[in-house]
């Protein structure tokens, strides 16, 4: 969150000191270099917005759950086959059924880019593929997660990122999947931010 807001106000700042620059030291002649360097330090301000939103539900699953590192997490670039959007995804168990695997989607955004690269294809470097595995993992895949990278000597996570079910987003039109979640899970996934329903229906699918 530190670092959004700072990066936030840097962008203004550089927003600011450039339309400055440019009305007080510089001529007319000098707006087609100005207003492309404006609209750039713009898209990069407005760009941390959307990311202060994320940084709270992070917030919100770390206060619920606690980290575990797990290894061999199933995984793939290609489409799940249970899945209709073609996106990233990593598998994990189902906490009240641990044989039932429950992919959870990295829905595309700016910050899929660096997972994208780790996800492993015949080309990647192993040391890539590392930072990866063991991978940091806390919350619910049945409705809010979050995963993280190994940090250095695999003390710490680091490269924080929110996974969620569409279904527990809350939006109109979608029933929330419980996955045959106990009244406690689903209370847990609530305070953590999640929209659920107040009792789990039998064994729906967000599919």
């Amino acid at each position: 969150m530190i670092t959004i807001a700072v990066r936030l106000v840097g962008w203004i700042a550089v927003w600011i000191g450039l339309l400055d620059v440019w009305v007080v030291f510089l001529s007319p002649g000098f707006t087609p270099i100005f207003v492309p360097l404006l609209g750039y330090a713009t898209f990069r301000a407005v760009l941390q917005l959307p990311y202060f939103r994320s940084s709270i539900y992070i917030q919100r699953v770390l206060w619920q759950y606690p980290w575990q590192l797990l290894t061999g997490v199933p995984r793939g670039r290609n489409k799940h086959p249970q899945v209709e959007q073609d996106e990233m995804w990593f598998e994990f168990p189902n906490p009240e059924n641990p044989e039932e695997q429950i992919p959870l989607l990295f829905l595309a955004n700016m910050r899929t880019f660096w997972w994208m690269r780790r996800f492993g294809t015949p080309r990647t470097k192993p040391e890539l593929k590392a930072q990866i595995e063991p991978l940091w993992f806390a919350g619910d895949p049945r409705f809010i997660a979050v995963v993280a990278a190994t940090g250095r000597h695999g003390s710490a996570p680091r490269r924080l990122h929110l996974l969620y079910q569409r279904t527990a987003t809350g939006r109109r039109g979608i029933e929330p999947a419980g996955w045959s979640a106990s009244p406690a899970a689903l209370e847990r996934a609530r305070r953590a931010g999640a929209h659920v329903p107040d009792s789990a229906p039998p064994q729906p699918r967000p599919y």
